[in-house]
């Protein structure tokens, strides 16, 4: 039984590492910047919605909440782990988590996309968002400003991380 533990604990330990080297460390969204990005976010029901980094789902389950088909992907498996418990007891069908490397996924046919990254990946996110979305498509960035686009809105709040809406 050690043996697994020891085995797990690597498991999880490494893939923390990696989502952090690859995008960000897993930090969770404060409560009050959940109901300020659905705010913001201004989710219809019908529309599609990523969360690329999604951590512990809770903006997935916020925006299935709203009605979206919300899809969350996470490569770090501790809070995948966290997520998909969330889900479950969120029940809600519109929700769902996917263990998946945001750079391997397509994002032609989402409307509105979340993300926490570090400033470092902002500019290759940018990239693949203009190259794979439709006009129209809304994206959020918690905290860091995306290099090189100028925000439609940008949330501000004393004591809490800013939240900038883009358009493309």
């Amino acid at each position: 039984m050690d043996t697994f533990f020891l085995i797990l604990v690597w498991i999880i330990s490494v893939t923390f590492v990696y989502a952090g080297w690859r995008a960000a460390p897993w930090v969770p969204t404060r409560k009050l910047d959940v109901d300020r990005f659905l705010k913001l976010a201004d989710i219809k029901p019908g529309q599609k919605f990523y969360d690329l980094g999604c951590g512990d789902a809770r903006l997935v389950c916020a925006a299935g909440n709203m009605g979206a088909k919300s899809i969350g992907y996470e490569i770090s498996l501790f809070p995948y782990i966290l997520g998909t418990i969330r889900i479950l007891l969120n029940k809600n069908k519109n929700s769902q988590i996917k263990f998946r490397d945001l750079w391997n996924i397509n994002l032609a046919d989402t409307d509105t996309i979340f993300v926490f990254l570090m400033p470092k990946v902002l500019e290759k996110l940018k990239n693949k968002v203009e190259k794979e979305t439709k006009i129209g498509t809304k994206i959020i960035s918690y905290t860091w400003p995306i290099p090189g686009w100028t925000p439609l809105k940008v949330d501000t709040l004393p004591e809490h991380a800013t939240i900038y809406l883009y358009q493309r």
